[in-house]
């Protein structure tokens, strides 16, 4: 299947927390918070969805990244069980890492569920290094983050 990435407004608000609470039972966020999120000029967040009808959002992921600060943020990313499995998740993970070298971040900092070993391998494979646990993070699960950071390489330009 064929998905496209374009970025979200409130309008896919709904789409994002239905994926959102089926995602993260136990510790979503509300939806003000995704609504401060989305609305916020310092964050990018992206919606995928597939190219042929019927078109609905199967993933969303966003980035807190103020220009020139020189540091980004993971927020969330989410992949629908249905699309997992298709690369789509490394594509969301690709197209926010852009966005945030856009906005001039060198570092990327993420948390990740301890008890999550296919995303902490999807973003190893990224780059990504461990730094540190945060015990007891998830809550109410009392399940570990672990602090993963990006070292955001430098583009390069070569003769094609």
């Amino acid at each position: 299947m064929s998905w496209q990435l374009r970025v979200a407004t409130l309008d896919d608000l709904d789409a994002i927390m239905r994926l959102e609470t089926a995602t993260f039972e136990n510790d979503a966020w509300s939806e003000a918070s995704m609504r401060a999120e989305i609305a916020n000029p310092s964050a990018r967040y992206f919606v995928a969805e597939p190219v042929d009808p019927p078109r609905e959002v199967v993933a969303y992921g966003g980035v807190l990244a103020p220009r020139r600060s020189g540091q980004a943020d993971i927020q969330t990313i989410a992949v629908a069980p249905a699309a997992r499995r298709s690369g789509l998740g490394r594509t969301m993970m690709n197209a926010l890492i852009t966005e945030a070298r856009g906005r001039g971040a060198g570092e990327i900092f993420l948390e990740v569920r301890a008890d999550n070993p296919g995303a902490q391998n999807l973003y190893e494979s990224l780059g990504f290094e461990a730094l540190a646990v945060r015990a007891g993070y998830y809550q109410p699960d009392n399940v570990d983050a672990i602090v993963m950071r990006l070292t955001v390489p430098t583009p390069t330009v070569g003769p094609a």
